[in-house]
């Protein structure tokens, strides 16, 4: 069995397309060997308002963009994204994404590492693919349930600061792992994939580690 931990943040359209293209990889291996997914903590900007901020004057203040650059990029992920058959909203703001790692954290300790992945993938939709406001409690909750996990301990753990510490120190292990930029893909603990790489490039990378374990 391959563990991988995918470490990224719903913010990014990158992990957006990473986890689609590691999904497609995974699809396409079907059983030639078992793999243990498990999606890990990164927040690009952990000061972000609750209230969100706007996506364009983000991008122009963080990385000194123009309209022309912004308009390029958003451009190419959109390519990228009917690659894949991920389709991205317009997105107007950029919201907090430290609650949708609560509830990552929540669903893998109290579901499964599979319902967690699931969870990951209807988050991202509901930001990237919808541009819903993922600081919302009800948006959150409803996507929650959309899945099949429970809406209402959903609700009591946004209204706490339950996981708040567990996922702060995830965050500073991969930190101080070394991990600055996502999404990060690590296998076995070992093997390092940085960016969102090919549906091919997944899946050249867990057959040569899988044929090393058989060794």
């Amino acid at each position: 069995m391959l563990r991988i931990d995918f470490i990224s943040d719903i913010n990014c359209p990158w992990c957006a397309l990473g986890l689609a293209a590691l999904d497609a990889a995974i699809q396409q291996l079907g059983d030639e060997f078992a793999l243990d997914v498990h999606c890990q903590p990164f927040e690009l900007n952990p000061q972000l308002p609750a209230e969100g901020v706007k996506l364009k004057e983000y991008l122009q203040q963080k990385y000194g963009m123009g309209d022309a650059q912004i308009r390029n990029v958003h451009s190419t992920i959109a390519a990228r994204g009917r690659e894949l058959d991920f389709t991205f909203a317009e997105r107007e703001f950029l919201w907090n994404s430290f609650n949708c790692h609560r509830l990552l954290y929540w669903a893998e300790q109290e579901y499964s590492a599979e319902k967690q992945l699931e969870l990951k993938r209807a988050l991202m939709q509901a930001y990237q693919g919808q541009g819903r406001d993922i600081s919302q409690t009800q948006v959150l909750v409803d996507v929650v349930a959309s899945i099949g996990l429970d809406n209402n301990r959903a609700e009591k753990i946004l209204a706490s600061d339950e996981f708040v510490q567990a996922v702060r120190n995830l965050q500073q292990e991969w930190t101080n792992a070394g991990i600055s930029a996502v999404p990060s893909v690590v296998i076995n603990r070992q093997h390092l994939l940085q960016g969102a790489q090919t549906p091919d490039m997944y899946m050249q990378a867990l057959r040569e580690i899988a044929q090393q374990q058989r060794k």
